[in-house]
This record gives C-alpha cells, structure tokens and sequence, in this order.
C-alpha cells in the first residue's frame, strides 16, 4: 500500500521561491484545516502596472512545496462578483477561517470610493462564498479599513483585526461571525527601543503559540518587511519586538501570513521574483513565498534571512499513483493556468446545462516546464497516463531529479484533427524506484497542447 510510503520522515530539500509562478499572487492568507494548508489569495492581473486585483484565488498543499491551484473562489467583478454593493475593482488581501461547519471570509474592497470590509461565507473552504450581510461589516469612511485578520481564542472568543497606513483596530467579533461585538478600538503597540524598520504600516496577522499572543504586519514602507508583537491578550498591549524579516530593496511590499502546520510554524509573504525576470521597471506584479519560522525559548521569533535565501522542508513525500491536476506544482517555468466551462450540448446552437469547470494548464510552448517535488514511487512505476488536448502536439519528457536528468519516458502527443479534444495518452517508464524530483519537460513548435492531468501505474 502507497501507505507505507508516507511513513518515512521530512525529507531535507529546498523549497523553491516564490511557490506560484502561473499566476501574480500577493497577500497569502493561509489557512489549516483538516491536514491541509489552503492558502487564499489575492491576484495581481498580468498586464497590471499599480494595484490590478479583480478576484481571489485559492491554492492547497498537504506537503508546502507542492500546491495545488484551484481557481477563483471569489471577487469583485463579474463573472466572478461576490459582493454585488462593491465597485467592481480592488479585490485586496483576504482572511478565511473556520467555525461550526463553516467557512467566513473577509474581504477589503472599495463601496461608494471609500475602503469597506465585507464577510462572504460557504459550506466548503473550496467556496462558493456568498455574501453574509449583503452591506460591509466594517465601512465607516476610514482609509485605513483594510487587511482583515481574523482570530479565534481558547475561550471561543473571535477577534478582527485590520489597518493599513496608520494605526491598526480591531474589534470583537459575535459568535455568528458577521457582526461586530464590540466597539472598534486602535491597537496599543509599544515601539520603545525597536528600529525605524519595525513601524506598522499595514497586514496585520494574529495568531498564538503556547500562551503568547502574536500580531505581525508588514513593517515600514517602503520597502516594508515583516515585524511583530507580542501579548499576554489578544487585545494587546502589545509589545514591539522588532522585525521576523527585515525589509529589502528587491521587494517594496510584503504581508505576512503565519500558520502552524503538522508541527511546524511557516511565515508567507511576497516578492517580485517571477516580474524581475523579463521587466526590470517595478509594476504590482507580485508573487508569494514561504519558509519555516523557528522561536527563542522566551517565544521570541528568530529573524530570516530575505525569501530568496530561505530554505524549507517537505513533510512526507508526494503520491504519484493518484490521479493528479497537472495544476499541481512545486515549481515550473513558462506556463500558466487557465479555466473554461464544459457544458452539456443537445443541439449544436444549444449550450445546454452547464457540466463543469476544466482547470488545466496551458500556454505550454518548447522547454517549459513543470517540476513536482519529492515523488515516491516506491518500488517503481511502469507507465504514465495524461490528460491533454492537442493544439499543435508536441511530447512530454518524463525527467528525474533535475529538468535535464535522465529521462525515464516520452509521451507523444500528436494532432489528430479532432481540434482542442481532450483525450487520454499512455506511455511506458522505465522502471523507476524511490523519491524524486520529477520533471515534466515540454517538447514542439508554437503552442503545442493544454495539460489537464496524469497518473502513474
């Protein structure tokens, strides 16, 4: 049994930097539930030059160097409009939690050109999200009404917390988690003795280890970094303890996110890798990092190193005889993701009911490629089955280890003249056994085919 497999320890390797590449993400806000990290975002437009963010998107790891896309789980614009009373443009950094069953997610936006904070909620972490109160739950005039964080103590107690250039607030929230329960308060924070780097600007995130209470934000603009405080209340006083990351000139944003996850604590932010390597002009093109953070015996975090240096581990290692969404990716180079909706036709002038969204990936041309981390294919596989719709066809080469290692299968994939038909290809393996890197290397001229899935056997 694959089981088995899975039992072996953390295996040391490096997590590459930034975690998504197929599309601009800022604003990482994740979230653990039921063993896996879903990680809600929001989404910088790829032609976007200031702050371009239409709708929120959603990623899942149950390893934190493999993620899983899942799409648009909300936004501000239609098709996608969740929040009917918004502008219809600035979809910001978002929070998600859970209680009883459900799942609350609070969104800044623009209402009537001033800054609100709407609450949408859903059944599933995987969305729909509706909108709870068909109005904001914060909108009081106030610039400064964005970056929502939202906590739940021991006691059953939730907390808001949001504020961006100039001070933070934050405000109880009723048990329902669609209405305040207090007055709206400015947070305490002492800044004696801390550097100039730690100032709050905006991004504040709550969360506690042991009986320290924590509020990171992203410190001193620009460029800003990622600074902390720390409690014995969730409602402060808080204590200024200086900077978890200090702020670096690559970067002039950044918004943390921190969770604990199997164990071990893991901070999330943002650079401007992926921008930086075709544009050198600075646009709002953003994309997210992660790395493990570690504390003092005190509680004390103990400052990183910039994202581009950091290093992580892999918990477990990755299934490759499930049937996996080729959206699925430690790293990759070139492509990007795209989702249609297949309907079910009738007539030929009739769309019919709509059957599903078809999330895949796409815009695959020669020598992209996709990298999954840390593959266990115990002891061996023998072939691979793709799910992929030809355009121009091209072939897979199936890598170990490195994007030009040993190659231990080619799936050819030709053009039949059926058009943009998904179809199912298989090919042979050399046996292969163990844990790998494994690379999917594309091969062909012009646009050579969309990529939905694959499976080992």
């Amino acid at each position: 049994m694959y089981v088995l497999g899975l039992m072996a320890v953390a295996i040391m390797v490096s997590a590459q930097n930034p975690i998504i590449q197929t599309k601009f993400t800022a604003d990482p806000a994740p979230m653990v539930y039921n063993d896996t990290v879903f990680l809600y975002t929001s989404h910088d437009e790829d032609d976007a030059f200031g702050f371009k963010m239409l709708n929120w998107l959603l990623y899942t790891s149950t390893d934190m160097v493999n993620w899983t896309e899942h799409g648009i789980i909300g936004g501000v614009k239609e098709p996608h409009k969740t929040f009917k009373w918004a502008d219809g443009h600035s979809a910001w950094a978002p929070q998600c939690i859970a209680r009883n069953g459900k799942f609350y997610f609070y969104c800044p936006t623009i209402y009537q050109s001033k800054m609100a904070i709407g609450v949408a909620v859903s059944n599933s972490p995987y969305g729909p999200f509706v909108d709870a109160l068909d109005k904001p739950l914060v909108y009081r005039s106030n610039p400064g009404d964005y970056d929502p964080t939202v906590f739940i103590d021991d006691d059953g107690q939730a907390y808001l917390y949001w504020g961006g250039n100039g001070p933070s607030f934050y405000a109880k929230l009723n048990e329902d988690m669609i209405s305040l329960g207090s007055e709206i308060e400015v947070t305490s924070i002492d800044f004696t003795g801390t550097p100039p780097e730690a100032s709050f600007t905006e991004g504040p995130w709550i969360w506690k280890r042991d009986k320290h209470y924590y509020l990171a934000w992203a410190s001193r603009c620009c460029p800003e970094g990622i600074a902390y405080g720390m409690s014995d209340s969730p409602t402060g006083p808080w204590k200024c303890k200086g900077t978890i990351m200090d702020p670096d000139e690559r970067s002039s944003g950044n918004h943390p996110g921190i969770i604990n996850y199997k164990g071990g604590y893991y901070v999330f932010g943002f650079n401007y890798a992926i921008l930086k390597q075709t544009l050198s002009k600075k646009y709002e093109r953003r994309s997210i990092c992660t790395t493990k953070m570690t504390y003092n015996k005190d509680g004390s975090i103990i400052k990183l190193p910039w994202w581009a240096e950091t290093k992580n581990l892999q918990i477990g290692t990755f299934n490759p005889y499930n049937k996996v969404e080729a959206e699925t990716m430690a790293f990759s180079e070139g492509v990007k993701t795209e989702t249609s909706t297949e309907w079910e036709r009738n007539i030929p002038w009739d769309r019919g009911k709509k059957v599903a969204d078809r999330l895949f990936v796409t815009n695959i041309q020669n020598g992209d490629y996709i990298k999954v981390q840390g593959v266990n294919f115990l002891t061996g596989a023998t072939s691979i089955d793709v799910s992929v719709a030809s355009l121009y066809g091209g072939k897979i080469e199936i890598r170990t280890d490195k994007i030009d290692g040993k190659i231990v299968g080619t799936v050819e994939v030709n053009t039949s003249g059926e058009g943009e038909v998904w179809k199912t290809i298989s090919a042979p393996i050399k046996k292969t056994k163990g844990i790998h890197d494994l690379y999917f290397v594309f091969r062909g001229e012009k646009d050579l085919f969309n990529f939905d899935w694959w499976k080992f056997d």
